[in-house]
């Protein structure tokens, strides 16, 4: 059964690829900023929306692949009621991360299974990650190394390099982290059949 993840992170595509599964990447073509909108204003939390997302990047790369198995994932952070998005710039990523300094934020991270068309499955891990307090001299530093990778993520860090560094607690797993919940996934594919198990 052929697999597909709807989706161009490089991150979430590296986490299948180094479990062992086989699988191709299409992005799906949804504007995300504009389907969630209406979803906070109607009271939706952090997980709900990325649920939301997730099963809507499914749905649209399944209904044209029908018969694939495709695997749909998203992301959101929440600080308190704030949601964060991805920085557009370093400047914006220097002020979320001045932001986050010395509290504890939740990185909501949802994956949804479709098939022609359907879904068959939603699953949503939640990582609570604590920020040391950060000097705003090594923020500057940090972003500096980090460049535009900052900006590929919505904490404006790179947990999986150097962007560990600005942690002072995580209670989460790994996977969870980095956008694609991977372990509750891997059962979900034995169950379908699409991996060996």
């Amino acid at each position: 059964m052929a697999i597909i993840l709807a989706s161009r992170s490089p991150f979430r595509a590296a986490l299948l690829k180094n479990a062992g599964v086989s699988f191709t990447a299409q992005p799906a073509h949804i504007d995300e900023r504009a389907a969630e909108a209406p979803l906070y204003e109607s009271g939706a939390t952090p997980d709900d929306v990325a649920l939301v997302l997730a099963e809507a990047k499914a749905l649209d790369v399944s209904e044209r692949n029908p018969e694939a198995l495709v695997i749909g994932s998203d992301q959101t952070l929440s600080l308190g009621d704030d949601v964060l998005h991805k920085p557009e710039n370093l400047e914006a990523a220097r002020r979320q991360l001045l932001q986050l300094s010395g509290k504890t934020h939740h990185l909501n991270s949802a994956v949804v299974l479709a098939k022609n068309g359907n879904t068959l499955w939603r699953h949503v891990s939640v990582a609570r990650m604590t920020l040391r307090d950060l000097d705003p001299g090594f923020i500057g530093r940090y972003l500096s190394r980090a460049g535009a990778a900052a900006l590929q993520s919505v904490g404006a860090y790179q947990f999986e390099s150097e962007g560990v560094q600005l942690f002072e607690k995580v209670d989460g797993d790994y996977f969870t982290i980095v956008g694609l919940p991977l372990l509750p996934l891997l059962v979900e594919l034995r169950h379908e059949g699409a991996i060996d198990g």
